[in-house]
């Protein structure tokens, strides 16, 4: 026999709902020793009436489809045993725990019942007449009613753990659930046992007939992406505007989210490689000051050293790890890249190459201009100095320790480490070399940035040039 009969249970439930106390107040009034037990007599009463406080009668067998179910929602979400036990209608939640050591112990097969019985549902609590006994014809229809509503049972538990599993949206794959099922079933128990409205399951009914709206934007955006696999849902909207399609970036963020190609690549990383190693020729003052922004091309220039590994493989097997750097020197006005230099060992004379190069390039700016770095050894020694001085430019330095001081060419790295680098590994100096080559062309030519009214670095200078030619 159980500890409490359903007398007691419902007295002290009758008891909470009167007011006459609160949990702790009636534990110790009816010598409860748990006042959380009151607490689950209340909830099942509340959602199950007296049959949530019934004890249940031997023999009664939870379907399989139920078992798996409940014990899938737990493994998956932080809910309790009691939470569950509402939520499917098992009144002896304790009866989960059970079913969750046998499914990490022997999978879902341990779940299956060997012997057949009445399987359970919160709705019947009455024992199965007797054999023995003769059944009355209002008896036999009733049977026949049950049976009906088990099967029904079974089957809408059956497409909801296929929905749970699918993790679809929940609402919509619900009323498909019984769009599927109403060949079998009335669609009165149906959405009666579904608990939903009529007028709730014919609206979502004909919105699945319905063509989807956003095919050709759909389509669009995946032709886009594979061309720009790094675009987030702006620098597609900006590019869809670009091609001629009015649309809000709203909708193009809905669509990505639904399409699921939001960009992962992009995550926190350190620059580890660093050229400053003391005072090896003379420091420039910090003419730039974080000024990045000039309406002029060509006449604030910035540069600055990065690093990259890769592994080379010998005849043995063996990978031995190796190093590139990267010497890029950029136009703030916007953000091209002028020249670089791609070498495996740094270098005076590869530094001292592109700035040569990039000397050249910007001759044509009719004022003074400004080539910016950090404190690195080689931006101290004289050559470099010389050559700008030579050429009637000004020479700018960050201040010591401080990255942000040339943080326009930081991003460049950031970005261009995160779409290339970062995740993958190299196993040949001509293959990362390659790779780099290929995203800086493709970051002069055709990324779209927003302040730059998303047009790549080179549209924008060819767009800018003409505007003055008008002028």
């Amino acid at each position: 026999m159980a500890k409490y009969d359903f007398e007691f249970k419902k007295k002290v439930v009758e008891a909470y709902l009167r007011g006459e106390g609160g949990y702790q107040t009636l534990s110790k009034k009816y010598g409860l020793k748990s006042t959380r037990q009151i607490g689950y007599w209340v909830k099942f009463y509340n959602k199950f009436g007296d049959d949530g406080l019934k004890v249940l009668e031997n023999g009664r067998v939870y379907p399989f489809e139920l078992k798996l179910l409940v014990v899938e929602s737990y493994l998956k979400g932080n809910v309790s045993y009691s939470e569950l036990g509402l939520e499917y209608g098992i009144l002896n939640h304790g009866v989960i725990g059970s079913w969750i050591k046998k499914y990490k112990k022997d999978g879902p097969e341990a779940l299956k019942n060997p012997q057949e019985g009445r399987e359970y549902t919160v709705e019947y609590h009455k024992k199965r007449p007797s054999k023995q006994k003769k059944i009355t014809e209002e008896e036999y229809k009733k049977i026949q009613e049950e049976n009906y509503h088990l099967r029904m049972e079974n089957d809408f538990l059956k497409a909801m753990r296929r929905l749970h599993l699918e993790d679809e949206a929940r609402t919509k794959e619900r009323l498909e659930s019984l769009t599927v099922s109403e060949k079998k079933y009335k669609l009165k128990d149906l959405l009666e046992y579904a608990g939903m409205a009529k007028s709730t399951f014919m609206y979502w009914q004909k919105r699945f007939n319905r063509e989807n709206p956003d095919k050709d934007i759909e389509e669009k955006i995946l032709e886009i992406r594979s061309v720009h696999k790094d675009y987030g849902y702006r620098r597609i909207h900006a590019e869809l505007r670009n091609q001629g399609y009015c649309i809000n970036k709203k909708r193009v963020q809905r669509i990505i989210q639904k399409l699921k190609l939001q960009v992962t690549s992009f995550t926190r990383k350190s620059r580890k490689f660093n050229s400053y190693q003391g005072t090896v020729g003379v420091i420039a003052p910090n003419r730039i000051k974080r000024r990045f922004h000039t309406s002029i091309p060509h006449q604030k220039i910035t540069t600055d050293t990065t690093e990259f590994k890769y592994y080379e493989v010998d005849d043995k097997g063996n990978r031995t790890l190796h190093k590139l750097y990267l010497d890029p020197f950029m136009d703030m006005f916007n953000n091209e890249i002028l020249s670089f230099n791609i070498t495996k060992h740094p270098s005076v004379k590869n530094i001292l190459d592109v700035l040569d190069r990039t000397i050249k390039i910007t001759s044509d700016c009719i004022y003074r201009r400004t080539f910016h770095s950090d404190q690195g050894w080689a931006y101290q020694l004289s050559d470099y100095a010389s050559r700008l001085k030579d050429g009637k430019i000004f020479q700018s330095m960050s201040r010591k320790g401080t990255c942000l001081d040339n943080s326009i060419m930081e991003n460049f790295f950031s970005l261009l480490k995160q779409e290339i680098y970062y995740g993958r590994i190299f196993y040949s100096y001509e293959e990362l070399k390659t790779e780099i080559e290929r995203f800086i062309k493709y970051y002069n030519e055709d990324r779209i940035k927003e302040k730059l009214g998303w047009m790549s670095p080179v549209q924008y200078r060819i767009h800018h040039s003409e505007s003055m030619s008008i002028i």
